[in-house]
């Protein structure tokens, strides 16, 4: 009997039964979506647990005040340490297009001299070309956003850039690195050509260190006494893996936004369901007068009305959670994440259906109970 008013009204009963569709589909989608860029982000977190940094002190104008040259040396000599790379920044150097771009328009890139051991230590990937094969040479490596802001294309013999005076080759560009972003934004040469052409000196400002998992604080305790035995207190360590622990903390801050927000459209779905349901009470005073004449009990009718809205809150329901786990596939897809749907999201997003149908039949239900079967007879 809960079937043939919905089966009577098809296109409205499947215009009511979208709107919950809709909103079921967003809860499921959000859930997600942030799930399977929580997933892409753990996987880095596994993979960057045991990078460590030791950053070079500032001045008061922020310039970076450069590590010793035995820094990068030294800190391989700790045990549990496995690969160390170090860069410099090169102070007062700008990278731009060609020479006819004026000199103030750096893009905010920054000259970076790199060692050969700075794509094995980061777990760099190139998004095409090589890394700085001939260090010798005047040749660069740009990071990601580098490569955007000065519009490098694809790759060939005459791609170059006016780098400090000096037109070099562009040999590679880089994917992006998200623990260690200061590297998305530099333009790389080699420390042999940075001391010839600009005076380097071979220090670093930065070194990057892979160590034991099990032992990186450890490492971490020890570090700035042996970068800077003079004066550690000028020396910054760093976790990068904490950059994405905050990335974690921030994305569960908007999903309980977005959750939010999908309430409020399963509010406002409930709330036409219930307009649905009170409308077809009234359309149908016939046949609960003639229910109730032929021995219905009150408790009879308002059973059927409920179960006529769960249904149809059910219905959508199910074709929400359809749609939010499709959302979710193509979302992952294009952004390169694994697909990871919470075991509970469907669950979660059917019950949430059931219940606001529940609801939102509750007072029609209760309405046609009452309705006496005599004034209901009245309309036939």
């Amino acid at each position: 009997m809960s079937t043939v008013g919905l089966r009577a009204r098809r296109l409205r009963a499947a215009l009511s039964a979208l709107g919950i569709a809709i909103a079921i589909a967003a809860l499921v989608a959000v859930l997600g979506v942030a799930e399977s860029s929580k997933a892409e982000l753990l996987a880095e977190l596994g993979e960057q647990g045991n990078l460590l940094t030791v950053a070079a002190g500032r001045t008061f104008d922020g310039t970076p005040t450069p590590l010793p040259a035995t820094a990068p040396a030294m800190i391989g000599q700790i045990p549990p340490v496995r690969a160390v790379t170090a860069v410099g920044t090169v102070e007062g150097v700008t990278v731009r297009r060609t020479a006819a771009v004026p000199e103030r328009q750096t893009g905010g890139i920054t000259v970076v001299a790199a060692q050969p051991s700075l794509v094995d230590t980061l777990g760099v990937t190139l998004a095409r070309g090589a890394y700085l094969a001939r260090p010798a040479l005047p040749e660069v490596v740009l990071g990601d956003a580098a490569g955007r802001i000065l519009g490098i294309g694809p790759l060939d013999a005459q791609t170059r850039v006016y780098l400090g005076g000096t037109y070099f080759a562009v040999v590679g560009v880089l994917d992006p690195v998200p623990v260690a972003p200061e590297i998305d934004t530099a333009a790389l040469i080699s420390f042999g050509v940075a001391d010839e052409l600009f005076r380097q000196q071979g220090r670093p400002t930065r070194v990057y260190l892979r160590v034991e998992p099990d032992r990186v604080a450890d490492v971490a305790a020890v570090l700035a006494f042996t970068a800077a035995p003079e004066d550690p207190r000028s020396v910054e360590v760093r976790r990068p893996s904490d950059i994405l622990l905050a990335r974690i903390a921030a994305k569960g801050a908007y999903v309980g936004l977005f959750l939010g927000l999908g309430g409020v459209a399963l509010l406002v779905a409930g709330v036409g369901i219930a307009n649905i349901m009170v409308i077809s009470v009234l359309e149908r005073r016939a046949e609960i007068g003639l229910r109730r004449a032929l021995g219905a009990r009150r408790r009879d009718v308002a059973v059927q009305f409920l179960l006529e809205s769960a249904l149809l809150a059910g219905a959508g329901g199910v074709l929400g959670v359809g749609l939010g786990c499709l959302a979710t596939a193509v979302a992952a897809g294009l952004a390169g994440n694994p697909v990871a749907i919470p075991p509970l999201a469907p669950l979660a997003g059917l019950a949430a259906a059931l219940v606001a149908g529940a609801l939102a039949g509750g007072y029609p239900a209760v309405r046609a109970a009452r309705l006496p079967p005599a004034d209901a007879l009245r309309t036939l």
